[in-house]
């Protein structure tokens, strides 16, 4: 028998008993489509919170260090002894942040103390290496400069959002603002850093309000802490790292320094890396993966099963067909071919049934959870229209081998 000739009975056989074959269909449908929603939306989690990390910076070391002996220069005593590190570490910054301060432009006034957390503008203190250290890149004028934080220049650099809120259109470079009454000349601008994460990819409501927030927020040079917090000391610094294979031997230098270099019971120190909490994430993500992915594919088991049952029922249904062809010199192959023909066939149609399903319910969960329209990837969408006729073919080769291995005369005996 040819393979054209074959394809064309098994249709007929599909179609002659649509109702039942729509039913058969219906396990792959649901399994298939489960995989791919549950899997795209592991996938489209993992982008989000990657989009997240990435607004943070790349290669960075989070120090949280104090002391309350106040001979200890903290600040002064880390930079220091950062700049020695040549091979580990590329920079170092404040990133003291101020709370509860009045920051307006003429008649426009922004929160700093709201309900709404994400809506609030945050102050920043930090030095000329601020933007490096944080991934923040100038979009207008200029970054702080060594001696705007050396001569206490009462300078300014912007959020992409906090420019556009207090200027609107207008350019903001050299303009004046106030920060609980001190004016500040706006010297430069950052770059949006939520138009980067949009470019990445969608991002789930909160992630996406993380990254909006990093765009509302006003740079000062860390010496004004003494005008604007009271002179208190600041507690936060960001360390970038030359590359990503140092970063742990950076977390443990600095933070065997910082053990040393503060008091016991007199303050504390410790450095971490958000690339752990990243990697954490990454596994714990491909751990859920794996979870849901297997939880579908019973779905498809179930299916397969399905599938055999049928084709069982099939070969009994056309046993007097099958006897008269091997009466009349059929192969087992042919036969075989056949009845895979047809099983594979249920399964590819169920399959494509189920990818479409399986696109819709991933854009609808997607759209609703991250707020923006993920869809499968090419290799989830390819391996799931292989997995739909490989199952065809593993759980129809049973049916088919029965169905081959039937005596002519028993067959033609059959009703």
């Amino acid at each position: 028998m040819k393979l054209g000739q074959a394809v064309k009975m098994a249709a007929k056989s599909i179609s002659s008993n649509l109702g039942r074959s729509i039913l058969t269909m219906l396990g792959i449908i649901i399994g298939l489509a489960a995989v791919i929603i549950l899997v795209t939306f592991v996938q489209g989690q993992n982008a989000a919170m990657q989009a997240y990390y990435n607004s943070m910076g790349s290669n960075i070391v989070n120090v949280t260090a104090y002391s309350w002996d106040p001979s200890v220069n903290v600040s002064q005593t880390l930079y220091e002894y950062c700049l020695g590190l040549k091979d580990l570490v590329a920079g170092i910054t404040p990133k003291g942040e101020l709370y509860g301060l009045s920051i307006a432009f003429e008649s426009k006034v922004l929160p700093t103390e709201t309900e709404d957390w994400y809506s609030q503008t945050s102050v920043f203190l930090g030095n000329d290496q601020y933007g490096l250290c944080n991934d923040c890149r100038i979009a207008k004028g200029r970054d702080l400069s060594f001696l705007d934080v050396e001569k206490n220049n009462q300078v300014c650099v912007l959020g992409a959002r906090t420019a556009e809120d207090l200027f609107s259109f207008a350019d903001p470079i050299d303009k004046t603002i106030t920060i609980n009454g001190y004016p500040f000349r706006v010297v430069g601008v950052y770059a949006s850093k939520a138009a980067q994460a949009d470019i990445a990819g969608g991002d789930s409501e909160w992630i996406l309000q993380e990254i909006q927030r990093q765009d509302r927020m006003v740079l000062i040079p860390s010496t004004m802490s003494r005008y604007l917090n009271r002179n208190q000391p600041i507690e936060q610094y960001v360390i970038k790292v030359t590359s990503p294979d140092k970063i742990a031997e950076t977390v443990s230098t600095v933070g065997s320094f910082l053990s040393t270099a503060i008091p016991e019971n007199m303050g504390y120190g410790y450095a971490e890396s958000p690339d752990v909490w990243q990697a954490n994430e990454e596994e714990a993500s491909a751990m859920q993966e794996r979870f849901l992915g297997g939880i579908a594919a019973i779905s498809l088991l179930v299916g397969g099963i399905g599938i055999m049952n049928i084709m069982l029922v099939t070969v009994t249904e056309r046993t007097r067909e099958i006897g008269i062809r091997k009466a009349i010199g059929a192969e087992r192959r042919s036969i075989i071919v056949q009845f895979l023909i047809e099983a594979a066939m249920i399964c590819g149609l169920g399959g494509l049934v189920g990818i479409g399903v399986g696109y819709v319910g991933t854009m609808i969960l997607t759209k609703v959870s991250f707020g923006a329209v993920f869809l499968p990837s090419p290799g989830v969408t390819l391996g799931a229209a292989g997995i739909s006729v490989a199952l065809g073919i593993v759980f129809g080769m049973y049916p088919a081998i029965k169905a081959s291995g039937l005596q002519p005369v028993n067959a033609l005996r059959a009703d």
